[in-house]
């Protein structure tokens, strides 16, 4: 077991241009993941996003809706359509803290098609060079949450409104 990457992977029964789609468009992604952008993806650009709550599960949503408004740094590190989206962000960044000193981890989605369905794999790497004090609950914050998030990512881009 690895303490610096978390890596999830799941096969979703949609094409690869429909999840590709969901994952490297800001409103797209934000509205299964639960945030809004306050720009679009695009290499080198950095956005502030807003915890916004997600439109594919009330009973997710529910959870996110008391951190609503709460904002969060991205800055886009590579967008290589239709395989290739990543970001940096500050992990598990909560609370009244400023985080702007801390390294951000590196949260890559990689896609490959698979005949009508797309294998999508998340991985968030750099974990080890989050301040000791924090890094054991920013990783299993977030190691639950990417679990969560492809659930979320699923669900919306096989639902007809995902399309």
């Amino acid at each position: 077991m690895t303490t610096d990457r978390i890596v999830k992977t799941t096969v979703i029964a949609a094409p690869l241009a429909r999840v590709w789609a969901a994952v490297s468009d800001a409103a797209r992604f934000g509205a299964w993941f639960g945030a809004e952008f306050d720009g679009p993806f695009a290499p080198g650009a950095r956005l502030t996003a807003r915890i916004r709550p997600t439109t594919v599960d009330p009973e997710v949503a529910a959870l996110q809706a008391p951190h609503a408004g709460t904002p969060f740094a991205v800055v886009v590190d590579r967008v290589e359509p239709p395989h290739h989206f990543a970001f940096r962000w500050h992990p598990y960044a909560v609370g009244d803290i400023d985080y702007s000193d801390e390294p951000m981890t590196l949260v890559t989605f990689e896609l490959q098609a698979e005949g009508d369905a797309t294998r999508l794999t998340v991985t968030e790497s750099g974990f080890d060079a989050i301040p000791l004090a924090r890094r054991a609950e920013a990783f299993g914050a977030n190691d639950g949450g990417w679990t969560h998030q492809l659930r979320l990512v699923t669900m919306y881009v096989t639902a007809q409104d995902g399309r």
